[in-house]
């Protein structure tokens, strides 16, 4: 949906010539009727008198003369006949696109349209010491009454969050935490406790690169060194020597080494008890915070931003449902022919043609609600900035940490996903804005209330999912139905021919 509503804000403005030269003829240079109006759609009929044309030739001239340099002529003096049997159709075609651009604006401008797509331009009459007449074929938005939106009613959660949520969200934290201490020197290592070790390892009696570790740590229980190492370091103590046989993994980096046995010679240099994490200031400290009350804080507004923002999503879909009972006359088609290629992008015809009517009202219902919002953002004069899309990109930095060059590389190699992101965001500004005007019912939750409005809302998408999946399999095996078999013909009794009978000689 974002970037539909983006797509229409980015459509309209260079639709109307965002970025051309403005240009401000007196009426009586430019005369614009309107012809062939059907429901949204109409030509625009331009006419350019021959004196605005000639002003616009004879200023290229000038322009050309002064910086051509012709054989046998002073400098800018070179005869203007020349100089069009040289250049005549290249000067025409730009002249002819600087006064399009410039007029096409002024006749839309005028006339108060507003295209939902970039207009078709048919000229008709052109060339020198002539007029210039064209057609404008142009598709415009319909009108819509965004008074309505402030009926609009949506439920505004706030979750309260206990003490005991809190507390027991950092009693998780803790238990992530190490907290390692050396072992008495009679310890036999099990599982969680830290082995310290130096190894030498060789294969058939090979020594290889990368058999040899100093103060290697291995957690017993996780097997994230060698599949079936920990096991071996079940029971060792300090200033023991073991010999640990595994098989060298698939993917070693020495292939004449892969999937080969090998045997590690490991000095056991100390071992460590990982004890639980006390709760104090200290441990808050380690995780960023003032102190421990201040890491208290953090959680629970983390636990509420996490339900927060699962609900804000039911909320905007609440909003989303009721701008979409919003009547609008007509939808222009050519919008949702559009519509339908995206929703379709990559899908064979055949399968297009068997769901048409649904891609069609699916088209339409999120062109609705983009023409909407979009109108709504227009008149409420919402936009988005570099700052808001910069600081967007920073979250995203910030949620890839070590792949902030990956990203960046992404969005300045792909416009597209700097205009999609940027119409999540104006989509989302004018939601908010929405709120502000709607009317909101506040509903105070607790977090048990909270997961309950959850599991039954994704209990509900879940349903709608395998009820789809479901009609279509259905519908799949309707198209595959086999032809019913074809009875044998058979002859009746009444109809079968009789037998002749014998002919008897007198």
């Amino acid at each position: 949906m974002a970037e539909l509503v983006d797509a229409l804000v980015l459509g309209t403005s260079r639709a109307i010539g965002e970025g051309s030269s403005p240009f401000r003829p007196t009426k009586k240079f430019m005369k614009v009727t309107i012809e062939n109006k059907k429901g949204l759609s109409k030509d625009l009929k331009v006419i350019i008198d021959k004196k605005t044309m000639d002003s616009y030739l004879n200023e290229k001239y000038e322009e050309i003369k002064k910086n051509y340099t012709l054989k046998g002529f002073r400098p800018g003096k070179a005869p203007r006949e020349i100089l069009k049997r040289q250049f005549g159709d290249a000067i025409m075609g730009e002249v002819l696109d600087k006064v399009l651009k410039d007029t096409s604006t002024k006749a839309l401008e005028e006339n108060k349209i507003r295209p939902a797509l970039q207009p078709k331009i048919d000229l008709k009459k052109y060339g020198e010491g002539k007029e210039l007449e064209y057609v404008i074929k142009v598709t415009e938005l319909p009108e819509i009454d965004t008074k309505q939106l402030s009926n609009i009613k949506f439920d505004d959660f706030k979750i309260k969050i206990e003490k005991k949520h809190t507390e027991e969200r950092i009693k998780e934290i803790a238990k992530t935490q190490n907290n390692f201490k050396d072992a008495l020197d009679n310890h036999k290592a099990e599982k969680g406790n830290l082995v310290i070790f130096d190894f030498k390892a060789t294969s058939n009696g090979i020594d290889f690169k990368g058999g040899e570790g100093k103060n290697t740590q291995l957690i017993l229980g996780r097997d994230l060194f060698i599949k079936g190492f920990d096991d071996q370091l079940y029971g060792v103590k300090k200033k023991d020597t073991k010999k640990v046989e595994v098989t060298l993994p698939e993917n070693f980096p020495e292939k004449d080494f892969a999937n080969k046995k090998a045997i590690f010679e490991c000095t056991i240099s100390n071992i460590k008890i990982n004890h639980e994490v006390k709760v104090d200031d200290d441990f808050a400290k380690n995780l960023g915070a003032k102190d421990l009350n201040g890491l208290k804080e953090l959680i629970s507004k983390q636990i509420n931003d996490e339900y927060k923002n699962s609900l804000d999503t039911l909320t905007k879909n609440q909003i989303l449902d009721q701008i979409d009972k919003i009547k609008i006359d007509a939808i222009p088609q050519d919008l949702i022919d559009q519509e339908i290629k995206v929703l379709t992008y990559g899908m064979k015809e055949e399968e297009i043609n068997k769901k048409k009517k649904e891609f069609e009202d699916k088209a339409k219902k999120r062109i609705k609600t983009g023409l909407i919002l979009n109108e709504y953002g227009q008149k409420n004069k919402i936009n988005v900035t570099e700052q808001e899309l910069n600081m967007e990109i920073q979250k995203q930095f910030q949620m890839m940490p070590g792949q902030e060059k990956m990203v960046k590389d992404y969005y300045e190699k792909n416009p597209s996903a700097i205009a999609s992101l940027r119409g999540s965001i104006y989509e989302e500004k004018i939601i908010n804005e929405i709120k502000k005007q709607a009317k909101a019912n506040i509903k105070e939750i607790s977090k048990e209330e909270a997961e309950k409005i959850l599991k039954s809302e994704n209990e509900k998408a879940i349903k709608q999912t395998v009820g789809k999946v479901n009609k279509e399999k259905k519908d799949q095996k309707k198209d595959t139905k086999p032809a019913p078999k074809q009875k044998k013909i058979t002859t009746s009794k009444k109809t079968r021919p009789s037998k002749s009978k014998k002919v008897s000689k007198k």
